[in-house]
């Protein structure tokens, strides 16, 4: 009975220590993803950077979308999109620039990365100010993304080529 105390404090420590881990592993995710969203020389814009308007119920707004050169490699060259039942490969970045007033208002990222731990449908998803603050984290695994992008199975989850 006296050891009862103890075990409470040891279990109530090992569990701070495993949820600490599991934020860092989140943190590192989410950095690392930020990181290869912005390294612009590496991205071609889709339809040459033109505004687009959402479909649907998107939550984004109107928005300008960009492929890293991984992701560029497999798009049909003469419409610059993912031919029907293509298959983005992994190491694909594609980033949703949301517009507020022609203002960069939100970078919403999907990484092609099914090894990941953290990878929801083969990707990492996660949402980020312009100034890099995290607003939805990788860590989610596209838990609230998915069930709009799964309307997109045809075009390996992304949906603006369904919509324009």
């Amino acid at each position: 009975m006296k050891n009862y105390p103890f075990l409470s404090i040891l279990l109530l420590l090992v569990s701070s220590v495993l949820i600490s881990c599991k934020h860092e592993k989140d943190s590192a995710n989410d950095d690392t993803l930020l990181y290869n969203s912005t390294k612009t020389a590496d991205f071609t814009f889709y339809q040459e950077g033109a505004i687009l308007s959402p479909a649907g119920g998107s939550p984004h707004g109107d928005f300008r979308l960009r492929f890293n050169s991984v992701a560029a490699s497999v798009l049909d060259s003469a419409s610059g999109e993912l031919p029907l039942g293509g298959v983005f490969p992994s190491g694909s970045v594609i980033v949703k620039e949301a517009l507020l007033n022609g203002n960069v208002s939100l970078l919403a990222v999907m990484k092609k990365e099914p090894s990941n731990d953290f990878a929801g449908s083969g990707w990492l998803w996660a949402e980020y100010s312009p100034s890099g603050a995290v607003i939805f984290s990788v860590g989610k695994k596209g838990d609230g993304c998915i069930g709009c992008h799964s309307s997109s199975v045809n075009r390996d989850l992304v949906a603006t080529f369904d919509a324009h």
